[in-house]
This record gives structure tokens, sequence and C-alpha cells, in this order.
């Protein structure tokens, strides 16, 4: 952590600078008000170590100017045995924990776990408060399709490591959901879990949000802030559609991968950051090198480990399962009692080629929860894409005579006769005629 002591006795600031870098913190000192709020407005701190009284200046009245300017910062008081009611009155102000003078290298290393507890606390209530906001299902990662199964087992093998994993895939197909599931089996599970999107934002501001920046770095930045690697520190940072990360900031991301250093917009100290990175994208990233749209050496550092996640028409045996999920979540938020669904729309939702994947499979169920005046969802509550849509794929998991029926609905669909029909398929017309009469007995 970076830490500022705030003391007028030179042997005490010593003392205390040496025993918390030998901790492995970044220490600065000052021995008096003005330098330390000079110090806290040209940069941010994470403890600061407050002197309350400062030779002929009252510590709690520079508590609350230390606050102001660096509200994320934890102040912990320096106080004599015989001003504990005055170290009372500073935690009331907002101090987080006070020390008695002389103290110990194990008090302040005390001190400071509770410290990192309690910000690593924070930043898990920030994580899941917006995970709330955003409403996100929770979809169990059970399934029955072989490829998926083989990349969970290989995803769940890689987040007890700390390597770092790209998530392949097309749009929708549950990256995110499956990079939140790593950082929760992994041994970085109390750390926060960060997402970064990289199309989100401009060049500029995506690096700010990076990497944090240093007040009057640009028009509008009036304090420090900290970035999304900072918060991710002893995480997981995810960095979703990697593919559209500006050239100028990926040269930054290789730079804290190698030496797991970066620095602020605005700033010329290098800082470090324990994070773990798992990145995603749906384009074809060697295509990107090849145009010079993304750099090599930052593919390989992220292509440690690499995990494809199949589309979901190539589940169709996951569909049901998920969808009834998708139902719950969906009818617990709409205030509707959980129905199910009938055959015929199970049918057309396992058919269907789901372009959007599991994204688009959520809004057909949510738009069938709000509008269904039905006891169960059915075939015509889902969007009309469904209803016309059967897509029968060779090599998926379908039957024969599911693959003839398509076959010769679409021929029939696409012939003016029924004798063209038949000649493409190598059939007499009487016997395609008897196939067709079947066709439309069996229509819906």
């Amino acid at each position: 952590m970076r830490i500022l002591i705030i003391d007028d006795e030179k042997n005490v600031r010593r003392t205390l600078q040496v025993a918390l870098e030998s901790m492995g913190h970044e220490v600065y000192a000052a021995d008096n008000g003005g330098t330390a709020l000079e110090q806290l407005k040209a940069q941010s701190f994470d403890v600061v170590f407050l002197d309350l009284k400062l030779g002929q200046e009252n510590g709690l009245d520079l508590l609350q100017e230390i606050l102001e300017l660096s509200p994320s910062a934890a102040v912990v008081v320096f106080t004599a045995y015989a001003s504990i009611e005055t170290a009372v009155e500073a935690m009331r102000r907002g101090a987080f924990d006070y020390l008695s003078k002389p103290a110990t290298p194990d008090q302040v290393r005390r001190i400071l776990t509770h410290i990192d507890r309690t910000k690593k606390l924070q930043r898990r209530v920030a994580e899941l408060e917006s995970r709330v906001a955003f409403e996100e299902p929770s979809i169990d990662l059970v399934t029955k399709s072989p490829v998926m199964q083989r990349a969970l087992d290989v995803a769940f093998k890689a987040a007890e490591s700390d390597a770092t994993v790209l998530l392949l895939g097309e749009s929708g197909t549950g990256k995110s959901m499956l990079a939140r599931a790593m950082h929760r089996k992994s041994n970085r599970q109390t750390g926060a879990f960060v997402t970064v999107s990289c199309p989100s934002l401009s060049r500029e501001l995506l690096e700010s949000e990076l990497f944090g920046h240093a007040r009057g770095s640009f028009t509008g930045a009036h304090v420090d802030t900290k970035g999304k690697v900072e918060a991710a520190d002893g995480g997981t940072l995810f960095l979703d559609e990697i593919g559209e990360l500006p050239l100028e900031v990926q040269a930054k991301l290789l730079r804290l991968l190698q030496e797991r250093e970066y620095e602020r917009v605005g700033e010329t100290k290098s800082r470090r950051a324990n994070v773990r990175v798992i990145s995603a994208t749906n384009r074809n990233l060697v295509n990107l090198i090849q145009k010079g749209a993304f750099r090599e050496d930052l593919f390989y550092r992220l292509n440690v480990i690499s995990i494809t996640l199949p589309p979901l028409r190539e589940r169709p045996a996951d569909i049901e399962r998920l969808a009834l999920q998708y139902l719950n979540f969906s009818a617990s938020h709409c205030g509707k009692l959980a129905r199910n669904f009938s055959v015929p729309a199970l049918e057309a939702m396992r058919t269907y080629s789901w372009p959007g994947n599991l994204r688009e499979l959520r809004n057909v169920i949510e738009r069938a929860v709000i509008l269904s005046e039905h006891s169960q969802i059915e075939r015509e509550d889902l969007m009309e894409t469904l209803q016309t849509t059967s897509e029968i794929r060779l090599g998926g998991s379908f039957s024969l005579d599911q693959i003839e029926t398509e076959h010769i609905r679409q021929l029939l669909n696409n012939t003016k006769t029924l004798e063209e029909a038949a000649h493409l398929l190598g059939i007499d017309p009487a016997t395609l005629y008897r196939k067709r009469k079947r066709l439309q007995s069996s229509s819906p």
C-alpha cells in the first residue's frame, strides 16, 4: 500500500518508515500539516498515520482536511496513553483506528492487515452491488455438451493458477460468466472481480479507467483517481472484448502483464499491481495481428491458456435447462408465477440457431414471460423468428427424419413445381406428394 506518515518527531517517522518499508509498502513522510496536505494533493494514499499533536498544530483539525482530500484513505491516529479520549473523538470524526505511542511493528502490522481486509470487503460489496444493479441471472455451469464440458474442465484447472487466460467465442456465449466463475474458484476469490469493457470508451477515457489518472492530467481531472487495475489488486481483472483495445493502451497492458507495473495517466511514477488477467473476445486476434491492429507480443502474453466456448446452437441438449433458469429468473423479477414450456415451444428453441446465443435466449424468454397470457409458455409466445425458423444443421443433434423433413420443406419453398422438387430429391412425384401431405398434417 501507499502510506503517508505525519509526525513532527524525526525518530518516530524514521522508525515507522523503516518498519513499513520492510513489510513491502511504499512510504512517504511529512513533519507538519502543510507538507502533508501538499503531498495529499499531489497523489493518493491508502493509509495515513497521523500524530494528533504536531507541535502547535492540532491533528484533529488536520484530520478533516485529510479526509476531504483523500476520502478513501484509512487514517490511523497516533496518541499517547493520556489522550485516548482524543483518539476516540478522532475515530468519531472519520479516523479508521488509533495506535498508542510507542507502537510495535506487530501492532502496526495488525492494523494494516485489518485495513487491507476492510478494503477488500468494500471492493467485494461494490462488485456485488454492481452485479445486482445489472440484474445478471446466475446460470449454473452444468452441461450435457461434451465440447462445453471440455472447455469447463480446462477453465477450472486454469482457475487454480494465476495464469493469464483468453476466452474465445461468439458474442453472448457466456465468456464473462465463465470468467467470474473462474475467479470464484481461484485463490483470489476474496479479492475483487473487476470488469473493463474495452469498446465502451475512447482511448483516453479507457486508459484512465484502466490505470487511473493524476489530478490535472486532463480537463475535469480535479483529484487523483484510482483505476480498475488498482481496484483489482489482489483479485481478477476481466478485460471484455480485448480485440477492441486501442494500440496505444495495448503497450501499457503488455507492461502490466510482463512487469506487474503501470503508471497513472499524467504521472511518471511506476506503481505495482498484483492482478490476475482474464480477457475475452469474439474477434480473430490472429487476423487483427496481420492487419496491424493488435500487438503480437501482447497476444502471446494473453494467450497462455485459451478456451473456446461453443455457440448455443452446438449445445442443443443444454437449451431446456438454460431456458428454465432464465424463465424462473424473469418470472421472479416480473412478479409472475414461474411456468413451464410447452413441448412445441421447447422444440422451437432446440431447433433455432440462436445467433445471439445465451443473451438472445434470455431476451426471448423475458419477452415471453411479460407478454404471455397462457398457463405455460407456448410456441406462439416466443418471438416470430423462433416460430418460423427451424434450422437443421448437418452434424447437429438431429434425427434423419428431422433432416429429411426440413430439407423437403425448404425445397418445396424454393422450387416452382412438385415435379422440380421431386427431380432434385431423386424421387418420383407421387412419393414426394405423400411426404408433403404428411408434412402438412404434422405442422402446428
